[in-house]
């Protein structure tokens, strides 16, 4: 273990020293840096068995306790966003700094403060409960924040070829609003994006009738798209969002019609519509409006819900438990890993620190919370297995 930095107060919780460790690890996306061994380590160390799942410049692990029952897996990721310019940090982004009850550095929100409290919980609970029914796993990947292409998706290939699909998932992300489980994510809407070019004619400004000016053909189908209603969303998810995220079009001249256009948009949608139903639907409008185009979608996630269950339950009650806290349940929020899991009949909840400073310069954490995260994932476990 390295020496700590001058910057941290000589005795920290265990929790806290493994998070201050990991933030030390420069992971990068893909990149691991050595975060899943120091794990790895800690897990062996109290009888899991491993098994190593790189794809690919991706480093995966799976790691099992317990030889029969119900498995609960507590999910997560060892890479982390860049840092941009590091001279807009006022804390270097990998080295942690504690001030007052703050940890900064890249991660210590998203997500090694839970890594760190997953590690800890989980050697806690093993030392009071070495003999505990059911199976707990971690399955950890370096490839949530890039592209998740051989990241959890490919563990979870393997885990079905294996007929291995756990019960219960509890994904580690920053659920949490203003303090650690006021708000948990007991689903998250689908994510579909479509990349479309629209064919048009170039040609002089001042001889429109020679030219077929895409942007002008495009913008009617644009407008109705933007402000169709695609459903009314249910109890659980907000209607569904249709948002138009990037446009590029012409030569940077402004007497040139361009000869096409580009368009990128994205829909967020709930469970009361399919993405195939989406996908016709914006078909449709764009033929209605007769326009030479090409059209490629991307499913990044279909929305998943747990809306009750052995899971959410234990969470509910182990946040209150620990912090006095009725905790919200909440599918707001962009995508994870948790989509990966969910469609096998998984139940699926996150839960995390808090998020306010994720992917920002300065991230930070609660160490109050952190630790306290470590206190509500034992008895979690300890709800489900004892």
């Amino acid at each position: 273990m390295s020496p700590l930095s001058s910057s941290l107060p000589s005795i920290l919780s265990p929790t806290l020293e493994l998070t201050c460790e990991l933030i030390r690890r420069e992971s990068v996306t893909p990149e691991d840096a050595g975060c899943q061994q120091l794990m790895i380590d800690r897990l062996k160390a109290i009888g899991f068995q491993i098994t190593h799942l790189p794809y690919g410049d991706v480093e995966n692990f799976w790691a099992i306790h317990g030889e029969t029952g119900p498995t609960l897996c507590l999910a997560g990721h060892t890479d982390v966003v860049p840092t941009g310019d590091t001279h807009n940090w006022q804390h270097p982004p990998f080295e942690p700094t504690i001030e007052g009850d703050l940890i900064y550095g890249r991660g210590a929100a998203d997500m090694k403060g839970s890594l760190a409290a997953m590690i800890t919980a989980v050697e806690n609970f093993v030392s009071d409960h070495p003999d505990h029914s059911g199976r707990i796993a971690f399955l950890i990947t370096s490839d949530e924040e890039g592209v998740a292409v051989n990241g959890t998706v490919k563990v979870v290939e393997w885990l079905l070829e294996r007929n291995e699909i756990p019960e219960w998932c509890l994904v580690g992300e920053p659920s949490s609003t203003k303090t650690v489980g006021d708000v948990i994510k007991n689903g998250r809407r689908g994510s579909l994006g479509g990349e479309l070019i629209v064919k048009g004619i170039q040609g002089h400004v001042a001889y429109p009738q020679l030219a077929d000016n895409p942007i002008h053909n495009i913008a009617p189908a644009l407008t109705e798209l933007s402000t169709e209603h695609w459903d009314q969303g249910n109890e659980f998810f907000p209607a569904t969002s249709f948002q138009i995220s990037n446009i590029q079009s012409g030569t940077g001249a402004t007497n040139v019609i361009p000869g096409e256009a580009n368009v990128l948009f994205n829909f967020r949608f709930s469970t009361e519509v399919t993405d195939q139903e989406l996908k016709t639907r914006t078909e449709a409008i764009l033929n209605k409006h007769k326009l030479n185009y090409q059209l490629t979608w991307n499913l990044s996630g279909v929305p998943f819900l747990t809306a009750e269950g052995a899971l959410v339950e234990a969470t509910i009650e182990s946040i209150h438990e620990v912090t006095g806290t009725k905790t919200q349940l909440s599918t707001a929020g962009g995508t994870s890993d948790g989509r990966f899991i969910a469609p096998h009949g998984c139940q699926v909840i996150e839960l995390g620190p808090v998020n306010a400073t994720i992917h920002k310069v300065d991230e930070c954490a609660s160490i109050t919370d952190i630790d306290g995260l470590s206190e509500i994932y034992q008895k979690i476990m300890e709800k489900l297995f004892t």
